[in-house]
């Protein structure tokens, strides 16, 4: 029997699908930072008038690590006292389990029809 040699593909075609896929992962990164969907913590949840470490809460050793790291209380504020925003809306669950399943159906299909060229090109019809 003789051994498999695949189809040789030219540079162009590897330099497109490189790109594409570079497109594709980063637009998978930020999109959901575009659309407000991922990111840091959204929001003070009770500003200080004129925070020192005490009224943030922060102890010695906390308060001389933010300031090993050039911190003040002010300017730390916002990081000490930010919380996350756990909502999320009914349609952005479903479309991302829309999207997941889709992505997964395209997986299986291109799957089998490269599945089937190889068979077909090893063995024949």
């Amino acid at each position: 029997m003789a051994h498999y040699h695949p189809p040789r593909q030219g540079k162009a075609s590897q330099l497109f699908d490189v790109l594409v896929l570079v497109v594709l992962t980063f637009g998978a990164l930020f999109v959901p930072l575009w659309m407000g969907m991922a990111g840091a913590a959204k929001s003070v949840s009770t500003p200080v008038a004129n925070p020192t470490w005490e009224t943030l809460g922060q102890t010695e050793a906390q308060s001389a690590k933010y300031e090993a790291l050039g911190f003040t209380p002010e300017t730390a504020h916002d990081l000490i006292l930010a919380r996350f925003d756990y909502s999320f809306s009914i349609t952005a669950l479903l479309t991302m389990i829309a999207v997941i399943l889709l992505y997964y159906v395209l997986i299986l299909r291109f799957s089998e029809v490269e599945y089937r060229e190889v068979i077909s090109e090893k063995f024949g019809e």
